[in-house]
């Protein structure tokens, strides 16, 4: 039977309910009837009673599996930025609990599903963005009624794995142009993009011709991993490498296929075959954004101007490169040292000349 009245669906053969209790809150349950009609009496008398200002008496569900929630949480995440990468979390997290209820669900349970993980070879940081996406899940399945709290408590419960993030790889000049020389064709504009621009890769490999303003010289990305704007100054071998590629008609993508004009997904295969042809080992193609920014560092370009062109949010995040210019606090000393001996030095003038007055 077709719904014609929203709010209502079905569970196997009993219609089920969703309405706004008197904060907003979504609640969500069982009208116990298989009949339509006495399911829209139910749902009817819930929502009359919630505008007289009268709390409902919810019935709540304890048999939702988490396949159900993914159903539910899925339509959610389509509102966020993160939707695409979140998918492949949830994707992944369905195929470890798929059908299980979430009554089930304890402390023990996902601390082992880390455990796991991790064995397998995950990195903490993965295994982080799991488990993270895992209790976001619960805290909405609470939200709507399908868990008790609980249950959200056990699952909160769980402590994320520490993570290592101070890996900071990045190639010297050298190996830049060792690189750059081993690329396939396709490839070569854009390693060189990515080591004289910061940027990540997808925003790379996404890049749109009208994003490109030749005449000012800027990359312009309005949406980002932070979502925020950025511009990116095109330095001399970005725009002989800009000015050397082809261009569609329309204009469309900057870095694509020829042979059907669609932008690369991804160019893991080619580039790590240009690092094998190099010897260049344990590196990703993520590190040229740090060779970018390490090697503007060690130039002696400030910090802030640094996380700036990287898209920073807090200059936190840029700190890491901060070790590589020494030289840096050794010209803030001497900075000090000049003032204050400037300083010493006028005071011991001034008091000479005094004593040569007072004394004459």
């Amino acid at each position: 039977m077709a719904r014609k009245i929203k709010g209502l669906y079905k569970r196997g053969n009993v219609w089920w309910c969703c309405y706004k209790d008197l904060t907003g809150k979504i609640v969500r349950e069982t009208t116990k009837h298989a009949d339509y009609d006495k399911a829209v009496e139910f749902l009817t008398e819930k929502k009359f009673n919630v505008q007289r200002g009268i709390e409902p008496e919810v019935i709540q569900n304890i048999n939702y599996t988490f396949k159900e929630l993914v159903v539910e949480y899925l339509k959610w995440c389509e509102r966020q930025r993160s939707f695409d990468s979140k998918k492949i979390f949830i994707k992944q997290l369905l195929d470890a609990f798929g059908h299980m209820p979430l009554k089930n669900f304890n402390t023990m349970m996902v601390e082992q599903f880390q455990t796991d993980r991790i064995q397998k070879g995950n990195k903490p940081a993965t295994v982080n963005r799991l488990v993270a996406t895992l209790k976001h899940s619960f805290t909405k399945a609470y939200d709507w009624n399908m868990i008790t709290e609980t249950i959200l408590k056990k699952v909160r419960k769980v402590k994320l794995l520490e993570e290592n993030n101070r890996r900071l790889r990045y190639l010297s000049k050298e190996e830049c142009q060792a690189l750059v020389n081993a690329c396939d064709a396709h490839l070569k504009p854009i390693v060189i993009t990515a080591l004289n621009s910061g940027c990540r890769k997808e925003e790379i490999l996404s890049l749109k011709w009208d994003q490109i303003d030749m005449k000012h010289g800027f990359i312009l990305l309005d949406i980002t991993k932070n979502g925020e704007r950025r511009e990116i100054p095109i330095n001399g071998t970005l725009r002989t490498t800009f000015e050397a590629l082809p261009r569609r008609l329309d204009g469309g993508y900057v870095f694509f296929d020829p042979k059907n004009g669609a932008r690369y997904q991804e160019v893991k295969r080619s580039f790590a075959t240009a690092l094998r042809k190099t010897g260049i080992r344990d590196f990703h193609f993520h590190d040229l954004r740090h060779t970018f920014a390490s090697h503007l560092v060690m130039a002696g370009i400030d910090l802030t101007t640094v996380s700036r062109l990287l898209g920073h949010k807090s200059l936190a995040m840029t700190l890491r490169y901060s070790h590589l210019s020494p030289q840096h606090f050794t010209k803030a000393v001497d900075v000090l040292d000049n003032v204050l001996n400037d300083n010493f030095n006028s005071t011991s003038h001034l008091v000479h000349n005094q004593r040569i007055v007072h004394n004459g």
